[in-house]
């Protein structure tokens, strides 16, 4: 029995899956990807094909010998794409208000398209860890205070091991390996910098914990049961996170997501957790 992406693969299934490149060999590698899915039932709650997943797997099969994957045909990856600064991201008028005295917040979803790439452009721009692409699942809002822009914040994939959150949920590899899906991670935070705004951070957070679980199940079929993130110290202290009761759980060991080595390679960052119910916990453990 092999796993890869979460998915145990058993022996049987491998044979099956050499079989279809064997018999396919002028299949590209999408299409087998969907093939392979559509064969071994592997599909998300919501009922699409986990192809990307599927792709991701195949060439880690490959990288462990198990099997040969015809040629890509693909062009070679595209860097991350640049974001020049445009006047619809240049600074704003300040705005020193606390925030019972702003208009009424609202989260609103980013869509594809032009108001996806404005989003894109704001991260780039302002904050400090740039714009990477999220992958696989993910939620972006913006957050406004009547028409004004105050704030973007995005969620996605939870670390796929995490020794201070698995300690905090006390689930096994099983467990874990069954039901990451319900975690969602908490992957950028931003309050645009001309906004200074008593208690907004917190206030967004709280709002997004309420939100957050309905626009997700709508999206994917999944209601999420706890949120993750992390704040890199000491450049941040997770004020925020703490005025919005999030939990601190403990620290990373600064190795990565998917890093091989054993020692520190990245910032070290706090780990802070917010359960979106309170039998999280045994729901995790089924």
């Amino acid at each position: 029995m092999s796993v890869y992406c979460a998915r145990h693969f058993s022996t049987e299934d491998i044979q099956t899956i050499q079989a279809l490149i064997a018999n396919s060999p002028g299949l590209k590698r999408t299409a087998l990807s969907r093939t392979i899915c559509q064969v071994l039932n592997w599909t998300k709650p919501n009922g699409e094909l986990k192809d990307m997943s599927c792709r991701v797997a195949l060439l880690r099969m490959q990288a462990d010998g198990l099997i040969d994957l015809p040629p890509s045909r693909s062009p070679p990856p595209r860097r991350h794409p640049r974001f020049l600064p445009a006047p619809a991201t240049d600074a704003q008028a300040a705005l020193q208000a606390p925030v019972h005295a702003l208009p009424a917040l609202r989260l609103q979803p980013v869509s594809a398209g032009a108001g996806s790439r404005l989003w894109n452009e704001h991260i780039a721009r302002y904050h400090y860890l740039g714009y990477t692409p999220l992958a696989g699942s993910q939620m972006r809002y913006n957050v406004f205070a009547g028409e004004q822009l105050l704030a973007l914040i995005s969620f996605g994939a939870s670390a796929w091991k995490l020794a201070q959150r698995e300690r905090f949920i006390g689930w096994d590899p099983a467990q874990r390996e069954r039901n990451l899906q319900l975690i969602v991670n908490n992957a950028r935070f931003l309050i645009l910098p001309w906004i200074q705004s008593k208690g907004l951070a917190s206030k967004i957070l709280s709002m997004a914990a309420r939100q957050l679980p309905t626009d997700w199940l709508a999206r994917y079929s999944l209601r999420p049961v706890l949120l993750e993130t992390f704040v890199e110290t000491p450049r941040h202290r997770g004020t925020c996170y703490k005025a919005a009761n999030w939990i601190h759980v403990g620290q990373t060991v600064g190795r990565g997501k998917k890093s091989t080595v054993h020692q520190q390679i990245i910032p070290i960052k706090d780990i802070w957790l917010y359960p979106l119910r309170k039998d999280f916990r045994s729901i995790l453990s089924r």
